[in-house]
Parts: C-alpha cells; sequence; structure tokens
C-alpha cells in the first residue's frame, strides 16, 4: 500500500484491497478556549469517499458536540476544541460505516439518494442494492438541507461529486433556494399520506385507551382551553383573535393533546389546515406546545417541521420568543437547561448564530416580561460564550 494510504474499510488487512483513502491527518492549532482541529487533507479524503468534506467534519461536530466551520474555497475544514488523529480516524470509520458502505454488501462504490420522502439512501454500484441510513443522527439534517450535487459526467450521465451544495440548492445558510418545487420533500411527504391517513385511538401514558366520550373530550379540551390562553402571547400585528378559536388557540391545543403520536409531517399538515403554515406566529405556538420538560431529546423529532418553517429571520426570533415562554413563564425548572435547547436548535441549523448574538443581547418585552426576559437571557450565557469563543477563534486564523 502506498505510504500516507489506507484501506477505506480500515477492518480490511487484504493488501490487494482496492478502495483506499488518504490516512486523515490533523492539526492542532490556537490555545485556551480557542483551540482548534484543522484537517488539512480533508478535501481529498472526503474525495475518496465520494462525499462532500462538509459531511464527515459535521459528522465530527455532532459525535464530539463540537461547532465546526468549512471554508471550502481554500479547502479548510475544522473541529473546535483540541482531538487527536486517532480519535478522529475512530469517528471516521464510523462515518464511512453509516454513511458510505453499502449496507448489504459492505461495498463503498454508493451514493447518496435524498427520496421523496425525506429518506437518505445507499446506492449501491457494486451490488445493486438501496439501503437507508439511519435518520436519527443529527447528521441527515444537515445532508437534506446540503444535498450533493449533481454533475454531469464525461459521458453525460448525472453522478453525486463530493461537492458542497451552495445555498441555492439548500445550502448551509437554510434559504430555500432553487426555486423548484420538486426539491419541497416535505411538502411532497405531506401530499402523499394525505390520501393514507387514518385515525388512531387516543392511548393514554399507562398504556389504557383515553376516554373518548364526548363528556371526557370537552373536559380535556376546557382544560387545555385555559391553558392555551394562559400560555400563548398573541401579539396584535395578525388577523386573528386572541383565543383558542384563533388558529394559533387550535393548532396550539391540538399540539397539546397529540404531540406524543405525531411527527413534523402531522405538524405540518394541521398548520396547512388552519392556513398558518407560513405565519411566524406558528413557530411560537409550536414551542410551546410541541414539547414537554423533555424538550432536550425531543426537539430532533420536530426538527423537520420548524426547519420548514423557518422561512425569516422574523419565524427564528418568534421561535426565541416562544423558547422565552416555555422556559420562563412554563417550565422554570428548565432555566439551567436553556444553553442545551439552543444548542439543539442551532446544530440542526434553525436557529442561526447572529439572530441568538442579537436576541441575547438585546432586553425585549414582546414575549415575556422584562424580569423573566433577563432570566431567560442570563441562563443563556453560556452558550452565547461559546459562540464569541469560536468566533474570536476565527478572527485570530485570519490573522495568522
Amino acid at each position: 500500500m502506498a505510504p500516507g494510504f489506507v484501506n477505506i474499510r480500515r477492518d480490511v488487512d487484504d493488501k490487494f484491497y482496492r478502495y483506499r483513502m488518504p490516512l486523515l491527518l490533523t492539526k492542532i492549532e490556537g490555545k485556551g478556549n480557542g483551540i482548534k482541529t484543522v484537517i488539512p487533507n480533508m478535501a481529498d479524503v472526503a474525495r475518496a469517499l465520494s462525499r462532500p468534506p462538509t459531511y464527515p467534519t459535521k459528522f465530527f461536530g455532532c459525535e464530539l458536540g463540537a461547532q465546526t466551520s468549512f471554508d471550502e474555497k481554500v479547502d479548510r475544514y475544522i473541529v473546535n476544541g483540541a482531538h487527536d488523529a486517532t480519535r478522529l480516524r475512530e469517528l471516521l470509520d464510523t462515518f464511512i460505516d453509516k454513511f458510505v458502505l453499502c449496507g448489504s454488501c459492505k461495498n463503498p462504490e454508493t451514493e447518496l439518494i435524498l427520496t421523496k420522502t425525506e429518506e437518505i439512501i445507499r446506492d449501491c454500484k457494486a451490488c445493486g442494492q438501496r439501503t437507508s441510513v439511519d435518520m436519527r443522527h443529527k447528521l441527515t439534517t444537515f445532508i437534506l438541507r446540503n444535498p450533493p450535487k449533481k454533475v454531469k459526467t464525461k459521458k453525460g450521465s448525472e453522478s453525486n461529486a463530493p461537492e458542497v451544495a451552495s445555498p441555492g440548492n439548500g445550502g448551509a445558510e437554510g434559504e430555500e433556494g432553487g426555486g423548484a418545487e420538486s426539491d419541497d420533500e416535505l411538502t411532497k411527504r405531506i401530499k402523499s399520506e394525505a390520501a393514507e391517513l387514518s385515525v388512531k385511538p387516543a392511548i393514554g401514558e399507562d398504556g389504557w385507551s383515553v376516554d373518548t366520550s364526548p363528556e371526557a373530550v370537552k373536559a380535556r379540551v376546557k382544560t387545555l382551553e385555559t391553558s392555551m390562553q394562559a400560555s400563548l402571547v398573541l401579539n396584535g400585528d395578525d388577523d386573528s383573535d386572541e383565543d383558542s378559536n384563533s388558529p394559533y388557540g387550535q393548532i396550539g391545543i391540538w399540539a397539546v393533546e397529540k404531540r406524543a403520536d405525531i411527527n413534523s409531517v402531522d405538524v405540518f399538515k394541521k398548520a396547512q389546515e388552519l392556513g398558518i403554515e407560513k405565519k411566524h406566529r406558528t413557530v411560537q405556538t409550536l414551542v410551546q406546545t410541541l414539547f414537554t420538560e423533555d424538550i432536550v431529546t425531543e426537539i430532533p423529532k420536530f426538527a423537520p417541521v420548524f426547519t420548514k418553517m423557518m422561512t425569516s429571520e422574523k419565524h427564528q426570533k418568534a421561535l426565541l420568543g416562544g423558547i422565552e415562554r416555555f422556559v420562563g413563564v412554563e417550565h422554570l425548572e428548565l432555566l439551567s437547561s436553556v444553553p442545551k435547547i439552543l444548542m439543539e436548535f442551532y446544530q440542526a441549523d434553525i436557529l442561526q448564530e447572529d439572530v441568538i448574538k442579537q436576541w441575547g443581547t438585546h432586553v425585549s418585552k414582546k414575549y415575556v416580561d422584562k424580569e423573566t426576559c433577563k432570566k431567560v437571557r442570563k441562563a443563556s450565557e453560556p452558550f452565547l460564550k461559546w459562540l464569541d469563543e469560536a468566533d474570536d477563534d476565527d478572527e485570530d486564523d485570519d490573522e495568522e
């Protein structure tokens, strides 16, 4: 084997194994809180795997709980923190197993295909099998928003090139680009599932059927209406009544009742039914009603619908306002979890860094009273500090 190269499957000892890649290299830069790990040959490694270099870099960040940054123009890929080469090579093996190797024959000659139902498939050119990746992994959200570009080969056919999708093609900035409705996978899934809707019996937490008699339903709805009226903040900048009969009150009550049995598609369809799927206030309402005290672990479940609805900075601010209400008014015991909550939304590319920073440095009485606002922002300081340190580190690199 050529010096500096290893088998893509490092568990294969066969020296005649033809699938090879450069040995992953690392370089530690900076010091203190600004220390970072640069991967100088990530582009070469990714090219051997036929994947965009941002994919394994982002995978490292997901697995290590670290922020990542990329500069494709100069092939610079960074994972914040000090990480030795051995650890990153082990993680690269995991990435290869999950997102490169065929699930059937374990051959690396695969392309990633994004289906209409928002699944990511490994299409194997060796055995012809198509196997799905584990959609529970956080990297899948990044891949769905940054699909590998299709490029023309010499014979005119299309293949997945190891390049990063531009913002106009679902890029990292989270903008709806390209203008092609054919790429709107969530909408397609909603339409395809609309004809297959079935009514499921309500099941209680103890496994027994919930009482669905008219009296019981009326009593539950009344309780929910009271809760909604007390918790939802409905500013007067929309054409709706400020009560449980408004579209926001309706979707809020529905979310509280159904959240254990619904997914992102169900939520978006309900918003469409009420005609509020594009409204920023819908985002605020859903943050307050879809989640429980286990919000940190629940965010990945509903991340796709927030990604779909997050079409402007105003929507992001409404989401942050919903978090203020959720934590500062309804779940004060979660104040210490604010950094984790923000991190989950940030890692899912739902909240952008500049919006979070602006929110964190400006006290507002729009969603909660001034004192509550200060409490929530005070609780968010560890996350805001983490963002600032990452930026300072990037500036140090630019000066070198």
